[in-house]
């Protein structure tokens, strides 16, 4: 379960209306669910209000959320709350979720909060004065095999020490957001050195070399 900060008052808005795109989304969010159960519809509105207001879900929304679903608001909000994946309160432009779970800590994580730390002067739920970034400690993003991983909004950057966190912050910066995947240019989950299997494969009258092998060990046992 996450703790999270909720957004002070002042930052409430007094309202919140589905514009008509989501309204739109919404029937055929509902229409997925048979009558009378459409409570279970609580986690897609919550995260269509969050896209609808500026990443993240003001209280206001969550009473629209309660009431579309008959739902009492405290339920709404419990679900709000429990999942990291919601915001409560503002968020940067550019809102980085970082893995620390153990994957990613064996693989330099912390290198990555440090550079983040050093850079943006950010700890967890942070934000900069500037409001162009915040930052969220998460539990796994399910990409370990490409760790250290950063979120970067819906993106996945992966392969993250202090030198390629810090180009990364360095882009965003200037709004040139790099291409999503390994910051190291490896090839979705390839072995960072490079093709390890398959290598020594050789062509042999156009059938591979350990196929042939075993077509001739194969022949020699019927003899």
């Amino acid at each position: 379960m996450s703790s999270k900060p909720i957004a002070e008052d002042k930052d409430q808005p007094a309202s919140f209306t589905w514009t008509p795109q989501s309204e739109k989304q919404i029937a055929v969010i509902l229409a997925k669910y048979p009558e009378g159960r459409q409570s279970s519809a609580v986690l897609p509105l919550l995260d269509l209000a969050q896209r609808q207001h500026d990443n993240w879900i003001p209280l206001a929304a969550i009473d629209a959320i309660a009431a579309r679903l008959d739902m009492a608001r405290i339920r709404v909000l419990e679900v709000a709350t429990f999942y990291t994946m919601y915001n409560l309160a503002p968020v940067g432009k550019w809102f980085l979720q970082a893995c620390t779970t153990t994957p990613c800590w064996l693989r330099g994580s912390d290198q990555m909060m440090r550079c983040i730390k050093d850079k943006l002067g950010l700890d967890n739920h942070g934000r900069t004065a500037d409001g162009q970034f915040s930052l969220l400690e998460v539990e796994c993003l399910g990409a370990c095999v490409n760790a250290p991983i950063l979120q970067v909004n819906d993106d996945f950057y992966e392969d993250m020490d202090y030198e390629t966190t810090a180009t990364l912050i360095d882009a965003l910066k200037r709004g040139e957001p790099p291409v999503v995947g390994s910051m190291k240019g490896r090839q979705t989950s390839q072995s960072i050195a490079g093709p390890t299997s398959l290598e020594s494969l050789k062509k042999s009258d156009g059938v591979p070399a350990w196929f042939a092998g075993q077509k001739a060990a194969a022949a020699g046992g019927d003899d």
